[in-house]
């Protein structure tokens, strides 16, 4: 007795194979117990989240920018004084249409001629190497209360949406509306489908989805940090002001919205940016990516990476 007792015991700790089989009841109980706390899909309510300096802290076309630099694709010096000379006119409100119409130029030539794959697997890179310890951990926990609710959940930003798509990724999110600039055969084009996502072009891309994904926008949420996103924080029913600029959080106390700031002591100094500012940098980037790809046309083309950088 004693013998096959110790036998038993060894083939349990794997010295012979056991030969017990698993009864199918715990199988019956485990699916139950998943399927209990897994949250009813709620498919018409959904949350739509600003990135730059809403879930992120800084703009992510700028650690794109950084990045790329690091990577000799242009200079920090290029990037810094570009991204100023955009800032300043931002700063003194010149953003008239031929400022936005410069904008849009820069964006069509810093996209042209390079593959999408190329993009999509730097902005991989690059969101590892600088933007993943840059999200804002309240505003991740503000995106999985909605997920946890059985709703979808979007990021909705003027970067490329080939970006925002790695960012939404990398979270666990639904999804990303951002920029989207044509492709053909694989490559860029250098001409934009529609307009930079930015301002009341939000709007129009979220009303687009909610006509397609049938949301009640009644019943869903937006979060951003600038002024500039009123439009995008009015069309749904509960809008969160998050990290808000001067001017955002006086509108927000107006209209009664939620106020969430994350940002604290020295870390806020730095954060607490002119709502533009993700613009600006963006805008001065794209300029100086040009410049500078223009000048390594020859070197992208023997390591494969042919003509100018996208952003």
């Amino acid at each position: 007795m004693a013998s096959r007792l110790s036998a038993r015991r060894r083939g349990a700790r794997g010295g012979a194979p056991s030969t017990k089989l698993i009864d199918p009841a715990a199988g019956w109980a485990a699916a139950e117990v998943e399927a209990a706390l897994t949250p009813p899909a709620d498919p018409s309510a959904a949350a739509f989240f600003d990135v730059d300096n809403t879930m992120m802290q800084g703009a992510s076309i700028y650690y794109l920018a950084r990045g790329l630099a690091a990577r000799k694709y242009f200079t920090t010096g290029d990037l810094l004084r570009f991204g100023l000379q955009q800032l300043k006119f931002r700063l003194l409100a010149s953003e008239d249409a031929g400022d936005v119409s410069s904008a849009r130029d820069a964006a069509l030539a810093f996209v042209a001629d390079w593959r999408v794959d190329d993009l999509e697997r730097l902005s991989e890179e690059i969101f590892d190497e600088l933007m993943a310890e840059r999200i804002w951990a309240g505003t991740r926990a503000l995106a999985q209360l909605h997920l946890d609710a059985g709703q979808r959940v979007w990021l909705v930003t003027a970067a490329p949406v080939e970006l925002g798509r790695v960012i939404a990724q990398r979270l666990g999110l639904t999804g990303a509306l951002g920029t989207v600039a044509e492709v053909r055969d694989g490559r860029y084009t250098g001409c934009l489908v529609g307009d930079l996502l930015h301002g009341p072009a939000k709007v129009e891309a979220i009303t687009a989805l909610a006509e397609a994904e049938g949301l009640d926008l009644a019943r869903c949420s937006a979060y951003s940090d600038s002024v500039n996103d009123v439009p995008m924080l009015s069309m749904v029913g509960h809008a969160v002001a998050v990290n808000p600029d001067s001017a955002l959080r006086r509108k927000a106390r107006e209209e009664g919205w939620e106020i969430r700031d994350f940002r604290t002591g020295r870390k806020a100094a730095k954060v607490a940016v002119p709502a533009a500012l993700g613009t600006a940098v963006a805008a001065g980037a794209l300029v100086a990516g040009v410049t500078m790809a223009r000048r390594r046309r020859g070197s992208h083309i023997r390591r494969g990476l042919t003509g100018r950088f996208a952003g």
